[in-house]
């Protein structure tokens, strides 16, 4: 199973986050499938591949929490079932 989730990047205190799509069973760190987004909670900035971002929630990938509610603040639900 796929999921979309927070993989950590940056130094110590500093820390910044991709949104990559990756199976369920590696670990933070491990192998992603594909990079799909990027999220800095200290500048509160976010970019989204959009399209690649909807390709893995058509084929079943699962958002966790944290990225449920970026993907829900950017409006991106909302384009989804408007479509």
């Amino acid at each position: 199973m796929v999921k979309l989730r927070l993989k950590r990047c940056g130094r110590k205190q500093r820390a910044i986050y991709r949104i990559v799509a990756i199976d369920v069973r590696s670990r933070r760190e491990g192998r992603d499938i594909r990079k799909v987004g990027f999220y800095d909670p200290i500048q509160n900035q976010t970019y989204l591949n959009v399209p690649a971002i909807l390709y893995f929630l058509e084929k079943g990938a699962q958002p966790t929490g944290t990225v449920h509610d970026i993907l829900r603040k950017a409006e991106l639900f909302q384009e989804r079932t408007s479509s």
